[in-house]
Formats: structure tokens, C-alpha cells, sequence
């Protein structure tokens, strides 16, 4: 099997959970039938960590020829070792990686590369908290997004830093590959994957998660945990000590959609697993907290247009 491949520049001072986060998720996904050739270049042959590991080896970046199906990965740094004027040459080298399509991603403060570079000009984007105010000063024309963990645009991924690199690999590993295999990549990593652990369907518990309110993500565990129960508005708000009103309004904001379709999405995604395999409808109906076979039915087929009994068919 070809490999694809995923380079990580690696900046002086680079921070260690920065590259090493997205390095094991990469290489973990070799093991469940997608490797990945991980490729280190910088402009030296060796640059020490932030935390003082020294890193040798590295290739020159320039000498690594990029192709449309590449990752390109600038780990965080400390901000202090950003000599713009002296890295034209690299800034040229990302320009032209993702003028070709190749896929071109920062994880915490590796931004600022992607900023100095204009690759963020008139994009959304995203860097860790601490350093969102100096990117919107620093770089006027980028659109900097907080309360993020992760965001993309187009070719380009920005993440919030350190661990929120992985989640940017497994969204990365997920578009590729599909919500199955990067659950197993998760699994893997004993990450948490902003999703309750007892049930195999990952997609819409990958998705919706994808910020950093506290408040909607205990509101969407105790939804996913209890998704046999008849659920309430006043209930959930009660969770994280605010008004039905406020809550419905906040989650919206927060997740794009509304709590009775993020629930109704949940059940469906529960549903459909249960059908596969092979549960009684009875049993069905009462995991997923719905009132009949038939809201059942209804709600399957609106879904993915077939009938529970087609899906419970399939092998």
C-alpha cells in the first residue's frame, strides 16, 4: 500500500506536546491500514525543544519535493524565536505547498507561521488562547476565531495548541478515512473523543464538539448518557446552572444547531448502530428513548431514507 505523508516543520524552541501529539496520532493510524511516511524538516539539521530536548536529524525543508495528497504540519513554538525577516525562504516554501493543494496545518503558535506567510489572510483560524489577541494585532487581515479547538479553511487547519493538535489529526485521519477508523486511532491514544465510550458510531459524536464551552460539553456528555431518558430543556440548563432560555440559546451559538436536533442526531446515529446489530426494535426503541416502533421508523427514514428492517438487513 502507497503511503501518504505528513511533514512537521519544526521550529527553534519548539514545544514537545505541540509535535509529539500529532506525530502519535499519524503513526498510530499505520497500524489500522493507513501509514503515513512522517517526514521532520526545519531549517537546521538540529533544533532544541522548548523544554530543552535537543532534536537532531532533521531534514532541510527545501529539499523535500511537496505533492497535492502531502500534510504539512508547523508545530507550536515559543514566540520568542519567530525571525520573520529570516525564514522568507520557508514562508516562500509553505506559499507554494498550498498553492499546489497540499494540506497546510499549524498546531498552537505555529499560526503565526501560517500568518507571516499570508497564508491565514482573510481565513478563519484559530491559535491557543493566550495568544489570539496578539494574532488579530500582529495580522490584521486574519479572521481569528476563539472558543475553537480547531478550525478549517479550505486547505488550511489552524488548532488551539497542545493537545488540541490531536483533535486536529483525527478530524484530519476522519475526512480521510472515515469516522470508524479514527475512533479505532482514538481508541489507540486513550484520548477523550468528545463523545460518550459505548457506542461505535463516531460521526456526530465527533462532530459538535469542536469547541471549548465547558457548559455545552457537560450539557452534550449528559445527553449522550442518558440518551434512553425522556429529556427536558429546564433539566440540562439545571446542569450548568442557568435558564432553559439562555442554554437553548448559548448551545445554538455554540454548536450550530439546536438541542432537539442534536439529540434527535444522536438517537438516529444510536439507532442505526443498534439496527446493525441486529437488537430487537423493542430494545431499540427504549435505548434510544423513543416512544414507538413508529417514531422510530420516522426518524431512521428521514435520516438515511431507508426503513429500520432494510438497515437491520445489511451484513
Amino acid at each position: 500500500m502507497a503511503k501518504n505523508r505528513v511533514i512537521f516543520f519544526i521550529h527553534k524552541e519548539v514545544h514537545i506536546l505541540d509535535l509529539a501529539g500529532a506525530v502519535q496520532a499519524f503513526y498510530e493510524a499505520g497500524y489500522y491500514g493507513h501509514p503515513y511516511d512522517i517526514i521532520y524538516v526545519s531549517d537546521s539539521p538540529g533544533q532544541i525543544c522548548s523544554a530543552k530536548l535537543q532534536l537532531s536529524g532533521l531534514k532541510p525543508y527545501s529539499t523535500v519535493k511537496i505533492v497535492p495528497s502531502d500534510i504539512i504540519i508547523v508545530a507550536g513554538f515559543d514566540l520568542r524565536q519567530l525571525p520573520s525577516t529570516r525564514k522568507n525562504k520557508f514562508h516562500n516554501w509553505l506559499r507554494q505547498a498550498a498553492s499546489m493543494g497540499a494540506t497546510i496545518c499549524s498546531v498552537c503558535t505555529g499560526s503565526f507561521s501560517l500568518a507571516e506567510a499570508g497564508l491565514l489572510d482573510n481565513r478563519e483560524c484559530t491559535t491557543h488562547w493566550k495568544y489570539t489577541d496578539r494574532l488579530k494585532e500582529e495580522y490584521p487581515a486574519v479572521k481569528v476565531l476563539t472558543n475553537r479547538l480547531f478550525v478549517k479553511s479550505d486547505n488550511v487547519y489552524t488548532s488551539a495548541g497542545v493537545t488540541t493538535g490531536i483533535d486536529m489529526v483525527l478530524f484530519l485521519l476522519e475526512e480521510r478515512h472515515g469516522a470508524a477508523f479514527v475512533y479505532q486511532v482514538a481508541r489507540e491514544l486513550v484520548v477523550y473523543i468528545r463523545r460518550d465510550g459505548g457506542d461505535s458510531q463516531e460521526s456526530i459524536y465527533l462532530q459538535y464538539r469542536r469547541h471549548i464551552n465547558e457548559d455545552i460539553h457537560v450539557v452534550q456528555d449528559w445527553i449522550i448518557g442518558n440518551l434512553q431518558k425522556k429529556i427536558k430543556v429546564e433539566q440540562l440548563a439545571s446542569l450548568v446552572y442557568t435558564s432553559p432560555r439562555n442554554l437553548t440559546r448559548l448551545f445554538k451559538a455554540t454548536t450550530g444547531i439546536t438541542i432537539g436536533q442534536y439529540l434527535e442526531k444522536l438517537r438516529v446515529e444510536k439507532a442505526i448502530h443498534l439496527l446493525h446489530q441486529r437488537s430487537k426494535i423493542g430494545a431499540i426503541t427504549r435505548q434510544c428513548g423513543l416512544q414507538s416502533a413508529n417514531q422510530l421508523r420516522h426518524i431512521v427514514k428521514k435520516h438515511t431514507g431507508s426503513l429500520p428492517s432494510q438497515l437491520r438487513a445489511l451484513p
